[in-house]
């Protein structure tokens, strides 16, 4: 077995793709040749053991490698840490599910090697290429509206720029990070609009089906390539996770005032009685939401985690609350506008809550 240093470092993000890792490390090896490759494999925690299968696959190939990510999650961010982590000059990012072919790698490398084209891709809608592996009709739409709006972004006349099977060389990425934000799971659009406009080489890619294992993709690809659309346009003024952070809040809003009116109004609760239950309901709405969407990377996971995270974030919000009454009363006594008052309490609340329960509730309680 060859132990050249290798010329192309294959990053698979991994969670909970264990059956997948050993049958993909068969067919890289297949497709590659005599071409000097490492594989690393970076697994966010998958509760499956998949880090532990690759670590048993690296015991006896040692083009394999591992990290195992501990309380950080997310593909795009996995994939960056993976092509910072080689010292191989090009980088390919892969799915370990199948639906990518490792048969395109060696073309892929040509074009980039050859300085035909800065980036190459696996387009799944140019001639020769099919999108028949995608999970269903809806996600196929779902994909074919986000290329068009992600052409937009990228000023690129791509065909597939929400491709996931890409290579590049590993400087420019190293070059690249301090400016991508990692978020979601599409980083190829992140890297076309993060600096200077980049050549693109398209391969057709027969997009298969799943080999095992569910796709993680259909509940928050919406969601994943909106977050991704804020940051790279707004992310800049408001942090992404901050305005995630008071989109909830106000939807906790919502919730507070549709169970005050129903307690209140038309249960004839007492309104005090009526105010806590709202309160404690409204909380609760926001902190799982938060911990499903805002802080979906740094999710709280297991009964004894969310609980103390629950409780955790009721303290910081009640205290949030107190300053935001405490600071609106005060501006309002010394003349100030009262609807001007009360949105500086607001955003004072709004900015405790956030910083407060990213560090306490999202960052200790893992």
């Amino acid at each position: 077995m060859s132990r050249r240093a290798p010329d192309l470092a294959i990053i698979v993000p991994t969670l909970n793709e264990r059956g997948n890792l050993a049958p993909l490390i068969r067919r890289i090896a297949a497709a590659m040749g005599d071409t000097a490759w490492e594989a690393i494999i970076v697994d966010d925690n998958s509760a499956d053991g998949t880090a532990d299968e690759a670590r048993r696959l690296a015991q006896t190939d040692p083009r394999i490698r591992v990290i195992q990510r501990i309380g950080r999650q997310g593909l795009a961010s996995a994939a960056i840490e993976g092509m910072c982590a080689t010292a191989a000059p090009y980088a390919a990012v892969m799915d370990a599910d199948h639906q990518h072919d490792p048969e395109l790698l060696p073309a892929m490398l040509d074009q980039v090697r050859s300085s035909a084209a800065d980036v190459a891709v696996a387009s799944r809608f140019i001639p020769g290429g099919s999108a028949a592996g995608l999970a269903s009709e809806q996600r196929l739409i779902a994909s074919g509206w986000a290329n068009r709006i992600a052409r937009r972004m990228t000023r690129t006349d791509l065909t597939d720029p929400m491709s996931g099977f890409f290579l590049l060389e590993t400087a420019r990425v190293r070059a690249l990070a301090p400016q991508l934000s990692g978020i979601g799971f599409k980083l190829l659009l992140d890297i076309l609009t993060a600096g200077e406009r980049l050549t693109v080489a398209e391969l057709p890619l027969k997009f298969a089906e799943r080999l095992t294992g569910e796709s993680k993709l259909d509940r928050v690809i919406a969601f994943e390539f909106l977050t991704s659309l804020y940051d790279r346009s707004f992310g800049r003024i408001i942090p992404t996770r901050f305005a995630l952070f008071g989109t909830v809040g106000a939807a906790g809003v919502a919730v507070h005032v549709a169970v005050l009116a129903l307690l209140y109004r038309l249960l004839g609760s007492g309104f005090l009685h009526a105010s806590i239950a709202a309160t404690l309901v409204a909380m609760s709405f926001n902190f799982w939401l938060n911990n499903w969407l805002t802080y979906r990377d740094q999710r709280l996971i297991g009964a004894a985690s969310v609980v103390k995270g629950w409780a955790g974030f009721c303290i910081t919000c009640s205290i949030g609350a107190f300053a935001n009454v405490a600071a609106a009363t005060l501006l309002e006594t010394r003349g100030v506008y009262w609807l001007l008052a009360a949105c500086v309490g607001i955003i004072i609340g709004a900015v405790w809550n956030y910083a407060v329960s990213s560090r306490f509730v999202w960052g200790r309680y893992r």
